[in-house]
């Protein structure tokens, strides 16, 4: 059965906007709707059987739509869908058209592996959909098979062809590179992105996959790779941003062509952070690497609940969350759940 969720209360005394001890504003939510996944990408999930989380365990699409209802008067405004893989949640397009009603959401977004993405696209753009991330690591299907440890390729591209046919619809690819895998496609990944006139962002390898095979051997930093790619497009000029929680540091090619290095490890970007992130199973996470998190689902569930119970888990997470990487040490050390089980 469907718990029922009650309407957001009108409550005033909770807008106060989320500012952390270290006065970061916190405008962003990243959304995880399952763990599951159809790929096995090394840098994620582990190639042995896996027990995910049932269908009970995960919040239900009124449950996510309360949760954003209750955050967006305090400020948050950008959302992103995440995993697993998103595209995998049933009918997932009625909780784009929920979160996509909510006045105040001012930036929904999707990232996904583009496997279901041409069956599923129209429908998600119908719903409210305007700004999706496609995964693409590879142009090459035996690398593909390396790497995903699946077949699939074919539907990632043709994935990505639906979704650039929306002129509503902005789309980026997002790429990781592995040094013992993928390097020698940085270039004709570039040139793939720029012929499409898609942003193109490379991120790096973080300690984050389910194996614990992180090495800093097999990580390539953003700035190897900025090297690389004006070795072919010339200098690239960075993009001025007054955005600080971007964490992205945009470049631009002398013909417009976009490309982005998201390098958490080598030049971490904790310092403008304004994220926080729900999983799957309802639990509210301060940072990918922090150790703790606080459940959200039972209090949701419970049969005396009140929005004052969420407010106090929401600025409890809030207060606890440490300048970097979810340690006082700022250190970049591993969370006891993979990246599939946090969220992307």
């Amino acid at each position: 059965m469907t718990p029922q969720v009650e309407p957001v209360s009108d409550d005033k005394t909770h807008g106060q906007p989320f500012v952390d001890r270290f006065g970061r504003v916190h405008t962003s939510l990243r959304v995880s709707v399952t763990d599951k996944c159809n790929l096995r990408c090394q840098y994620c999930m582990p190639d042995t059987p896996i027990t995910f989380h049932p269908t009970a365990e995960l919040l239900t699409f009124e449950e996510i739509s309360q949760v954003v209802r209750l955050l967006v008067p305090r400020g948050i405004r950008k959302i992103r869908v995440t995993g697993g893989e998103p595209l995998l949640r049933r009918q997932l397009d009625r909780l784009i058209a929920m979160v996509s009603s909510i006045d105040g959401v001012d930036d929904l977004a999707i990232t996904t592996n583009g496997i279901l993405l041409e069956e599923q696209v129209e429908k998600l753009v119908a719903a409210g959909l305007r700004r999706i991330n496609v995964s693409l690591d590879t142009l090459q299907s035996s690398t593909f098979k390396v790497l995903a440890r699946r077949d699939g390729l074919e539907r990632v591209m043709a994935g990505i062809a639906a979704a650039t046919r929306y002129q509503e619809l902005s789309v980026k690819l997002n790429t990781l590179i592995l040094r013992d895998i993928n390097l020698a496609e940085v270039l004709e990944l570039a040139r793939f992105a720029a012929d499409l006139k898609i942003p193109l962002r490379f991120i790096e390898f973080m300690p984050l996959d389910a194996e614990r095979a992180w090495s800093e051997q097999r990580m390539v930093s953003g700035t190897e790779l900025r090297e690389r790619l004006e070795s072919e497009f010339g200098t690239l000029l960075q993009v001025d941003t007054t955005d600080s929680s971007q964490p992205s540091a945009d470049y631009v090619t002398g013909d417009g062509q976009l490309f982005g290095f998201i390098s958490t490890v080598t030049e971490p970007f904790c310092g403008g952070c304004d994220r926080l992130r729900l999983t799957a199973d309802g639990k509210l996470r301060n940072c990918l690497f922090s150790q703790q998190e606080w459940d959200l689902r039972e209090p949701l569930r419970a049969a005396a609940r009140t929005d004052e119970n969420l407010h106090s888990l929401f600025d409890a997470c809030l207060s606890a969350k440490y300048f970097a990487h979810g340690s006082p040490q700022s250190h970049l050390q591993p969370p006891q759940r993979a990246m599939y089980q946090i969220g992307g």
